[in-house]
């Protein structure tokens, strides 16, 4: 069911929310917010779309003679964060940004997914989801509170404690995204030392691109009050393995089928001639849209052979080298898996040129 404004009026008495953050991400993919008193005024400027920020001041927004720009709330994506204290509790909003003529800003990232969007949904398509897999670093911290590249254990892939001196940190982190929403699969230490991974279920792509962005949020929060320090860097430390954030991509036609899925597909993969145009078109574009998927000089430093990074534009079943992995399960479950992409994207620009280039495949 849809959030309605009357239902947020609801929850702001019911659960004592004092503050609301009005939250988007700049170009790079960090997430920014104006934090507003949740009076009965305030409130009811945010649910009118009229809260406005100076977009000048923003990382790829605009220039300053054109800054100022307004902030519309996706009432879908209403959290409250569970870390209240007496204060009161603090809630979120996820928004889109529009120009002073009430118009979707060009700039904005969440809006060009959604431009995308309008494009699959015009060719037939009626979802693109997408499963990420974000992995990510804990550091100690040093005595002035700085991160240092000192790890808190000496783990790797599937260890348990006491190898394992963070799964105490991850349970806490599971526990707030599970209150906040969230499906949360798996948990688990990775290969590297002080590197972990926490699996959430698939979504519809825009709702999964915010879970992205909310996520790290909630794992860089909790972290510190472990005294830890979290990074999504794609490769803090030389010699071990990086982090990445595959992406499993899926398209389902007008009646809720996989349209990836062709239990008679000739080949033998059981894959769709859909699928394997879309799967053309990521291999196409592969050199145009690394940029996007790994906008960082130390991304590179992944993107190497011996760490199950992938390093052929290439794809395969099994094999984790290639671009593009074709996972095992089938029917409803059929996706592809793009392996390059690190968790430094901008999750929304990069599933909004993921999007298009596999439709581009398609189309052609």
């Amino acid at each position: 069911m849809p959030i309605t404004a009357a239902d947020i009026r609801r929850e702001v008495k019911e659960k004592n929310v004092t503050f609301i953050r009005l939250m988007f991400s700049d170009i790079l993919g960090t997430m920014k917010n104006v934090e507003i008193p949740a009076t009965d005024e305030q409130l009811e400027k945010v649910l009118s779309n009229k809260a406005m920020f100076d977009g000048s001041s923003i990382e790829g927004f605009v220039r300053i003679n054109e800054s100022d720009m307004y902030l519309y709330p996706d009432l879908d994506t209403w959290t409250v964060f569970p870390w209240g204290d007496e204060n009161g509790s603090v809630a979120g909003l996820i928004c889109d940004v529009y120009t002073t003529e009430h118009v979707p800003f060009a700039g904005d990232p969440r809006s060009n997914l959604k431009r995308a969007l309008k494009h699959m949904e015009a060719l037939g398509f009626k979802s693109f989801n997408l499963g990420p897999e974000p992995e990510f670093f804990l550091f100690k911290l040093d005595e002035n509170g700085d991160p240092t590249l000192e790890v808190n254990d000496k783990g790797g892939y599937f260890d348990l404690a006491p190898t394992d001196l963070a799964d105490n940190t991850r349970r806490e982190i599971v526990n707030v995204l599970t209150k906040m929403g969230f499906e949360v699969e798996a948990s688990h230490h990775e290969v590297a030392v002080g590197q972990h991974e926490i699996d959430f279920k698939y979504d519809e792509v825009l709702r999964a691109c915010d879970k992205i962005q909310i996520f790290k949020l909630v794992v860089k929060t909790i972290a510190r009050k472990h005294g830890l320090y979290a990074t999504f860097m794609a490769k803090p430390k030389f010699g071990i393995a990086g982090s990445g954030m595959h992406c499993n991509m899926s398209l389902f036609d007008q009646d809720g089928n996989n349209a990836f899925y062709d239990p008679e597909d000739p080949k033998g993969m059981q894959l769709s001639e859909t699928a394997y145009y879309f799967l053309g078109g990521l291999i196409k574009h592969a050199y145009n849209y690394t940029a996007i998927m790994n906008p960082t000089v130390n991304s590179y430093k992944r993107l190497v052979p011996g760490f199950e990074a992938p390093v052929y534009i290439a794809w395969a079943g099994q094999n984790r080298s290639p671009l593009v992995r074709v996972p095992a399960s089938r029917g409803m479950g059929t996706r592809l898996e793009l392996r390059s992409v690190d968790p430094m994207a901008n999750p929304y620009i990069a599933m909004a040129v993921l999007l298009e280039v596999g439709l581009h495949g398609v189309e052609n």
